[in-house]
């Protein structure tokens, strides 16, 4: 879920950009089908996705009429998760107000979700057929980019523990063991 949500977020805030970018700029609207990506992710995805003019103005005016509700959406998600800190932060919180300051937290992102869901579905209803093929393939690009991100994170994780596991190694050959065992007692041979 919280994957899904960040994967919308990052797709809006693109979208976003791209129109900003965009809205000075003239193009001409290609003949034909949408050309495919050509760059990999972490391009223009406008330019991917090959957007007319109408288009982009659908889509800005879309997020025009959401600014005022979303501002006040993520003022309430920014002081719902201070009242929570400020609450965790006392010496002793209080079961019950953290619980309380939790559900007014959830309920916050519950409706910073729903608006970004919301008007992601309504930008997907402005874009045609083969650009929500190119939308899915880009998304997919992206969610293949984190997980070798993550991978390789963890690849130099283990790699840093394996080599201070084998500096501490090569210490203690060097000065020995912290502490010595003490010798076993020898038994006496008949």
């Amino acid at each position: 879920m919280k994957h899904k949500l960040q994967m919308l977020t990052f797709l809006a805030t693109l979208l976003f950009v791209g129109v900003v970018s965009a809205t000075g700029q003239t193009m001409q609207p290609q003949a034909g089908p949408p050309m495919p990506p050509q760059r990999p992710f972490g391009g223009d995805p406008i330019r991917q996705l090959n957007l007319t003019p109408e288009q982009r103005e659908q889509i800005r005016v879309l997020r025009e009429a959401n600014r005022e509700e979303r501002a006040t959406v993520n003022q309430r998600v920014r002081e719902t998760n201070r009242a929570l800190e400020e609450v965790l932060d006392s010496d002793s919180p209080d079961e019950s107000v953290v619980e309380q300051r939790l559900r007014e937290a959830a309920a916050a992102q519950a409706a910073a979700m729903r608006m970004r869901i919301m008007n992601e579905v309504k930008i997907r209803r402005v874009l045609t057929p083969e650009q929500r093929v190119l939308l899915r393939g880009m998304r997919k690009q992206a969610q293949e980019a984190r997980g070798e991100r993550r991978l390789e994170n963890l690849e130099q994780r283990q790699k840093r523990r394996e080599d201070r596991s084998l500096r501490l190694r090569e210490r203690r050959k060097i000065t020995g063991p912290l502490f010595r065992r003490p010798a076993a007692p020898r038994r006496p041979t008949p």
